[in-house]
């Protein structure tokens, strides 16, 4: 079927950074993923042959790029360019966590802003478009030329905690810099916000976490966070709250890069009761646990492929 675009059908096709979650996509929309083989030679470089033509067609691309980051975003860039010698009508990429998000500006003498040349690369490697879910900083979509969809996803957090008993909770951010973010979730759940401070110290790189901002005496805490990475700022935060006199505490981030032994030490703080994040990243077993609950956004991935397909608003779907 041929959409108003003039484009010919979905065709998906998964890079490696991400497998389990493509497949999660492929089943959603009902449509196969391509194959293509992917051959590593002894220099580590890397070619893609495509099985067969993708010509005119609306293709999808799915790579998440997490570790190892670098081969994945080359895989990306490599398959974006071997997709549109094919002749491609259109080449979205779909990638739910873009590496190099936090290098966005340049906040001391002598060094680079990576996240402009990550979307650079991705245009020139000759992508149409492109999806993703929450970035580091929303002024990252200005450094792309060509149109996207930058998702978010706080209605799948959000509505996982509104769906369980929260009457005595209260959202707190790791620092200020997440404050607005932390507040609609609050508002979300109809509880109070409150902050963890945190400050320099003078000759450290390094940000400590110094008092509370707001009450959370006897309450259950849900510390709200976009990713973690080695976990240091979410467990110092934990020990503070505690410290002030929270009840419990649970986690909530979308991206969980959990560097080892982040995940371990993370489940080991025996206040931390539950860490709920999202796919967006593969989340092997050995960083699994318990007490983590992992949610998947492949419906919501799939949906927008679906109405970018289709020529339909992606805002809807949020009411907006």
């Amino acid at each position: 079927m041929r959409t108003m675009f003039g484009y010919g059908d979905i065709a998906l096709f998964s890079g490696s950074g991400n497998p389990e979650l493509a497949q999660e996509i492929s089943d959603y929309l009902n449509e196969p993923l391509n194959d293509y083989d992917l051959i590593e030679f002894p220099n580590e470089n890397l070619f893609i042959r495509l099985h067969g033509s993708v010509r005119g067609k609306d293709v999808y691309l799915l790579q998440s790029m997490g570790p190892p980051v670098h081969r994945n975003i080359m895989e990306m860039l490599i398959m974006i360019d071997c997709l549109k010698r094919d002749s491609v009508g259109r080449i979205t990429a779909v990638f739910p966590y873009m590496a190099y998000a936090r290098s966005d500006k340049k906040d001391q003498p002598r060094v680079p802003i990576t996240a402009r040349l990550v979307a650079d690369m991705i245009e020139v490697a000759g992508a149409d478009r492109y999806i993703t879910i929450d970035l580091h900083a929303g002024q990252i979509q200005g450094f792309f030329s060509i149109p996207g969809d930058v998702l978010t996803a706080f209605h799948l957090l959000s509505d996982y905690f509104l769906a369980q008993p929260h009457e005595n909770s209260v959202v707190a951010t790791t620092d200020l810099g997440f404050a607005k973010k932390g507040r609609n979730f609050a508002v979300k759940l109809g509880v109070p916000l409150a902050f963890v401070e945190k400050r320099r110290v003078i000759d450290d790189r390094h940000a400590h976490a110094m008092q509370i901002i707001g009450d959370v005496q006897g309450k259950d805490v849900i510390l709200v966070d976009d990713e973690v990475l080695t976990g240091s700022s979410i467990i110092e935060a934990a020990h503070i709250l505690k410290k002030h006199g929270a009840q419990s505490l649970k986690l909530s981030f979308t991206h969980a890069l959990l560097a080892p032994p982040a995940a371990k030490n993370l489940t080991a703080v025996d206040s931390i009761t539950e860490i709920v994040t999202t796919n967006t990243l593969r989340i092997p077993p050995e960083k699994q646990h318990p007490k983590m609950t992992i949610l998947s956004v492949a419906p919501l991935l799939g949906e927008v492929i679906l109405r970018a397909h289709e020529g339909r608003s992606v805002g809807e779907l949020f009411n907006e």
